[in-house]
């Protein structure tokens, strides 16, 4: 049996998050930068990442664990080198400030890098590193998050699913955007089978002694499954190392739960790096003689053209959206105002 749905289209499920995030009093330009975020995961096809969080968000908001009206600050270290403290707010409004200061060091000197600390979830990394392929940079960020993955051979969970994103301009198309997680899958898809009851496929979570389970509860008390086995582990230090340790950020073990309004602030870090193309024009036409090969090639894809065609029917077509959330983000909205009329 299918989840119900209901359609609207993208300006209407902006606005329809934004005012919730409004209503839970974050100000304007978080609220829009978040919404932003929201959507573009539902039209890029991964709700787990879209309105579902918004319940978590807003709970987060009310405990302190996210503080709405952060301070961004930010800091040029060095000649080509910015670090962005987030305040404990959201990670959007402050991926946005770093990703324009990226963009205008790395047009300056060639290559820079933005080191982010004390920020949270920042959903789908594609949405970021596609803005640096549309300023004609090729872009690369990591981001690490609660624990979730175990040390290859281990059960208790060190690392988190610390997502890797890259991306490329094309001359004759759309960029080419890679985005993935260590882990076999996202840990929202567990989160959202959980709550509803489902079961999830095997081969994607162990349980707490380290035995693959199908049971979404079972599976949020023990680990993700790494792709490529001991080296998905490997990727996930390397992570660690980038957006943590050299950001100053915390550690996936020393994080607290994205889905839980308990605890204080994760304090997440977020790493990027731009690189400026030598020459442009040879640059766009070398990379082309190599997409151009695979695309030709019969039974195969380029990475991120799902992504691109489902982005592109969303504009076209509007969204789907589960109902249970658009139901929670209208319902945030209308009790947020009440109680905010009842104060007056």
């Amino acid at each position: 049996m299918s989840e119900p749905t209901e359609h609207l289209s993208i300006d209407e499920a902006h606005e329809l998050l934004k005012t919730a995030l409004l209503a839970s009093g974050v100000p304007h330009n978080a609220a829009s930068s978040v919404a932003t975020a929201l959507v573009v995961a539902e039209a890029e096809g991964r709700s787990g990442h879209g309105f579902i969080r918004l319940p978590d968000y807003v709970a987060q908001v009310e405990s302190g664990k996210v503080k709405a009206d952060a301070q961004i600050s930010v800091a040029q270290t060095q000649v080509s080198s910015v670090t962005v403290d987030a305040g404990h707010g959201f990670a959007y409004p402050a991926l946005d400030v770093a990703i324009r200061k990226l963009t205008l060091l790395a047009r300056q000197q060639g290559c820079a890098s933005a080191m982010i600390h004390r920020s949270h979830h920042c959903g789908v990394l594609s949405v970021h590193v596609e803005k640096l392929a549309e300023a004609g940079l090729v872009g690369l960020m990591v981001a690490n998050s609660p624990a979730a993955i175990a040390p290859w051979g281990a059960k208790e969970a060190v690392y988190g699913t610390n997502p890797i994103a890259f991306s490329a301009p094309r001359e004759n198309g759309p960029p080419i955007v890679i985005d993935l997680s260590v882990s076999q899958v996202a840990r929202g898809p567990i989160v959202k089978a959980a709550r509803a009851g489902e079961s999830i496929p095997e081969g994607w979570s162990l349980d707490a002694e380290g035995k693959p389970t199908t049971d979404a509860k079972a599976a949020l008390d023990g680990t993700m499954v790494p792709i490529g086995g001991a080296k998905g582990t490997a990727l996930a230090l390397m992570v660690e190392v980038l957006a943590a340790a050299l950001t100053g950020a915390n550690f996936s073990h020393e994080q607290t739960s994205f889905f839980s309004a308990d605890g204080p602030p994760p304090g997440t870090g977020q790493f990027l790096i731009a690189f400026k193309p030598l020459d442009a024009a040879a640059f766009l036409g070398r990379i082309e003689v190599l997409l151009s090969m695979i695309e030709g090639m019969d039974g195969t894809r380029l990475p991120g053209a799902r992504r691109h065609e489902a982005m592109a029917k969303a504009r076209r077509d509007g969204l789907n959206i589960s109902k249970q959330y658009l139901d929670a983000a209208r319902d945030i909205a209308a009790s947020a105002s009440a109680q905010d009329s009842q104060t007056q």
